[in-house]
């Protein structure tokens, strides 16, 4: 197990560097999007959509804030047009991270993990619980684009890897999407609630996977 997390580790760091560059430097904020998705809102709702896929894609090479975006798609777009973006958005992230390391996977392994035997093991690991860990990835930042390189890396099947994206992706930009929906500025309890929610109901899923997983390797 242990090597599967390290990977993972040196991947989130790796995405995570991105963002703190973007951030430090003032390229790109919050605020940033609410204003770019305002100024569209004003001249074609089609472009708000397209900006918040575009950005959501964008999470796969620059660690973006997924449920913001999707909370602000919802709030501009209304429930349904704000889910399906981002939905498109975040499924498209998913495919590239898969397309990208089943391509390159294995040099990438052999440049992060030395030894043969860990870079065997961290690939049998998510084998084993790759299923899981895409599932329960929402529960924190970066993990679902790891997740999904792992899953490229792995040589999962495509269509067991899109299946267990969308299960885990739909849910999270409906949620999202419609929290943003009902949510004004005079009254973001909604969004905020949302937001507080999903990562407690996620993180609980890591828990009782991590509770049974340990349960399972002492039996």
């Amino acid at each position: 197990m242990k090597p599967m997390f390290t990977l993972i580790l040196i991947l989130m760091l790796i995405f995570a560097s991105t963002f703190l560059l973007f951030n430090a430097t003032g390229l790109l904020s919050i605020e940033h999007i609410r204003l770019w998705l305002d100024a569209a809102q004003h001249v074609d709702p089609v472009y708000v959509s397209a900006i918040v896929v575009t950005l959501l894609f964008a999470d796969l090479f620059i660690a973006m804030p997924t449920l913001t975006i999707t909370l602000l798609s919802g709030y501009f777009l209304g429930p349904l047009a704000g889910a399906l973006s981002a939905i498109l958005g975040l499924s498209l992230a998913g495919m590239g991270g898969y397309l990208f390391s089943y391509r390159y996977g294995d040099y990438l392994l052999k440049l992060l993990l030395k030894h043969p035997a860990k870079r065997a093991e961290a690939v049998d690991t998510f084998v084993q619980h790759g299923g899981m860990v895409i599932l329960l990835s929402r529960a924190m930042p970066i993990l679902p684009e790891v997740s999904a390189c792992m899953a490229g890396i792995s040589r999962m099947r495509f269509g067991r890897f899109m299946m267990l994206w969308l299960c885990s992706t739909v849910p999270y930009a409906i949620i999202g999407a419609y929290a943003g929906a009902i949510s004004t500025l005079e009254n973001p309890k909604p969004a905020i609630f949302t937001a507080i929610g999903l990562s407690a109901v996620l993180w609980l899923g890591w828990f009782v996977f991590k509770k049974r997983r340990t349960l399972n390797t002492e039996n």
